[in-house]
């Protein structure tokens, strides 16, 4: 019995239909003392391994087939040529001189489930990729080096960040352009995914050198920022950003600010603690100003909304990750630590800038619920 090429087809099969049968026989391909002491598990395994060959050979799995990672496995039948990450990948992007397409997830990732779905299912889609780049999938949870080195890149030259992660490298592994969810189509305020395989790799044809040198900038800036010489010990050596950096931030944000419903963005809509720490920041230099005035007045407009919106579990308490419409009515229900922490000291400095117990309230919600449901106990 070839068992390799049996546990690629009950791979397919289980990932296609979830049988519970097929599954029990892809362990018990593993354990054939089990298997010959048990004649149903035998009959069961010999019917699973003809129906899953079937399969397999239907929807002509890629090599994620054979990884072990539920992520991976998950795209196993996509009709995109993905590789694992690893040297075979490497060496045919060095051999063609082709970009490499980087995509980084996880399995309960809502976003890459949906670009799936749009994309990477998508025939035409994924005749762009095989023919034009080397594709790999990376599942952040087993290698979380390789999604911390490229999700860096994608925070600079992106300005957000988030999975599915989707970089392009170099066949040397140097990072050109990133991002993260793309749609099919121009949608969301993001543009079409295809429209964006065809741009880069005609970039990569016509002139590589110019498309290099553009990602290596960003390096070579991502480099000084993180370097340990450039920690600053004493605080008054720090090159803080002048008047004219703020005004131009302000200036910036109060272009992205939404004044009916509060936040920077359209739907799907982040909470964004970052900003709101931003704005209180400049209304603590300069209360009295009109852009302190500004900045208090979008603060707290959108913490309000945030609040009083669906994004606010006001049952469970704490706030969901995002928002998928314009005004916090819906959430999408995933709860994160990371946004708790941030979300509880914005709501908290608002309260010191405000003396408004309505953000207190908020923030105290916030730290109760992180007591109860995410802390792990002593």
């Amino acid at each position: 019995m070839n068992f390799r090429k049996v546990s690629v087809a009950l791979n397919v099969a289980y990932k296609l239909h979830k049988s519970q049968d097929v599954q029990i026989c892809k362990l018990s391909l593993f354990h054939p003392n089990d298997v010959n002491s048990e004649p149903r598990k035998l009959n069961l395994l010999k019917t699973a391994i003809r129906y899953a060959e079937t399969m397999a050979t239907c929807c002509k799995p890629n090599r994620l087939a054979l990884e072990k990672s539920p992520y991976l496995l998950q795209h196993a039948t996509n009709p995109v040529d993905w590789y694992p990450w690893g040297e075979e990948a490497f060496t045919r992007a060095l051999r063609e001189n082709k970009l490499i397409f980087l995509s980084v997830g996880y399995s309960t990732c809502h976003w890459c489930h949906v670009m799936e779905r749009e994309s990477f299912e998508n025939k035409d889609i994924a005749k762009i990729l095989n023919e034009n780049f080397i594709c790999v999938k990376v599942d952040r949870e087993e290698r979380p080096d390789v999604d911390r080195l490229y999700m860096t890149f994608v925070q600079a030259v992106a300005g957000h960040s988030g999975w599915p992660m989707s970089v392009w490298l170099r066949p040397d592994l140097i990072p050109v352009a990133g991002g993260t969810y793309y749609p099919p189509r121009d949608q969301y305020g993001r543009p079409g995914f295809p429209d964006v395989l065809i741009s880069l790799a005609k970039k990569w044809r016509e002139n590589r050198q110019k498309f290099s040198d553009a990602g290596r900038k960003v390096l070579e800036v991502l480099e000084k920022a993180t370097a340990l010489d450039n920690v600053i010990v004493d605080p008054n050596s720090m090159n803080l950003p002048s008047k004219d950096c703020w005004e131009l931030c302000m200036s910036q944000m109060i272009d992205s600010y939404e004044p009916m419903y509060g936040g920077f963005s359209r739907a799907p809509k982040f909470p964004e603690p970052g900003n709101i720490h931003f704005l209180l920041h400049v209304y603590g230099k300069s209360p009295e100003s009109e852009m302190g005035k500004k900045a208090l007045e979008m603060c707290t407009h959108t913490l309000r909304k945030m609040a009083n919106g669906g994004i606010h579990d006001f049952v469970g308490k704490g706030f969901h990750r995002y928002s998928v419409d314009d005004e916090w009515h819906v959430p999408h229900f995933e709860k994160m630590l990371y946004d708790q922490g941030q979300l509880a000291a914005a709501f908290a400095s608002a309260y010191l800038a405000t003396r408004d117990k309505f953000f207190a309230d908020i923030a105290e919600g916030i730290l109760c619920y992180v007591d109860r449901d995410l802390s792990h106990p002593v």
